[in-house]
């Protein structure tokens, strides 16, 4: 059983990386909540605002503040389909080192720029399972320090000031629906919620095309998957480890499932209600409070997690559904 970090020592994470990570505001989300009816009420944590676009920077700089000086002279690595670099070569160039990362050949052409704008070296592969070779090549090679893009103390306490965040700002609330990975994410800020809001329900979401958590679940252990086959790249780990699976485990109260469909309508749905251009990963939260958690959810006070919105305007002009579905 994995011990999350106690919510004393993510509050102190917090302090001590300050202005690097910025306290990202909480709104209500009036549109959607006009959507759902019943006199629910919905609280859109906005992560997307973070630095790097994505909650990605606190976990990243969690990591690499915990480094001693040798190792920060050596260097990191990530793998990463962009999100996760973009955080890396952040929290390197933060902390005065380099970064040499693995991205996946297909990875949004705006997250590639991001990296290079601070700084990153960039090593491009077509397979993510491939991309955790290399990666494990560069840190043997050259004694870089393997930033993991979910797994690890760090990384937890990191997503865990997210949750820090959500019950300062949201007061009580009766649920929180998160986005689900490769875990890190959720198990994070399922561990600081449930120290602090014990009584909430904590729901993540997973694409259909991506369901290790899910799998994970019903088999009692970190399962991986064969292929990663959903428009939610960000979202698309290809296998989940004990550490984060046993925080989501020993915390989340379920699972839910969005295809791509209920991706693309909800990306549409979002720039039209709340004039905001998000990545799929972005929208599964919502996707899922309009779709599977509707009905269960309606009436109660409800924070969803908007984690993050690096993509360009051409690739979210293709994969957005901006017209009404038919009833």
């Amino acid at each position: 059983m994995a011990d999350g970090p106690a919510i004393d020592d993510i509050r102190e994470l917090r302090d001590r990386l300050g202005a690097r990570v910025l306290r990202t505001p909480i709104l209500r989300c009036a549109r959607i909540e006009d959507r759902i009816g019943g006199n629910t009420r919905v609280l859109g944590k906005l992560e997307f605002l973070q630095h790097t676009g994505t909650f990605k920077a606190r976990g990243a700089l969690a990591v690499v503040n915990a480094l001693d000086t040798p190792q920060l002279d050596a260097g990191v690595t990530a793998v990463s389909a962009g999100n996760h670099a973009i955080a890396t070569a952040f929290a390197a160039q933060a902390a005065g080192t380099t970064a040499k990362i693995v991205m996946i050949s297909t990875a949004n052409p705006a997250r590639v720029d991001a990296c290079r704008r601070y700084g990153a070296e960039l090593v491009f592969t077509d397979d993510i399972h491939g991309a955790f070779a290399i990666a494990d090549r560069i840190q043997r090679e050259e004694g870089r320090f393997l930033v993991h893009p979910f797994e690890g103390p760090e990384i937890a306490a990191g997503t865990g000031t997210v949750g820090l965040e959500i019950c300062e700002q949201a007061g009580n609330f009766d649920a929180l629906v998160v986005p689900v990975g490769g875990g890190g994410l959720l198990g994070g800020i399922a561990n600081a919620v449930r120290q602090l809001r014990p009584d909430c329900e904590i729901i993540g979401v997973e694409p259909e095309g991506a369901d290790t958590m899910h799998r994970s679940f019903e088999a009692g252990e970190p399962q991986p998957i064969d292929r990663v086959t959903t428009i939610a790249d960000s979202l698309g780990a290809p296998f989940a480890l004990p550490y984060s699976y046993t925080l989501c485990q020993s915390n989340v109260d379920r699972l839910v499932k969005v295809d791509d469909q209920q991706l693309r309508v909800t990306m549409g749905l979002l720039f039209r209600d709340m004039k905001i251009a998000v990545e799929p990963a972005c929208a599964a939260t919502t996707a899922a409070l309009l779709g599977p958690l509707q009905d269960s959810l309606r009436g109660k006070k409800v924070v969803v997690l908007f984690c993050g919105s690096n993509i360009d305007w051409q690739t979210f002009a293709q994969q957005a559904i901006f017209e009404e579905p038919a009833c």
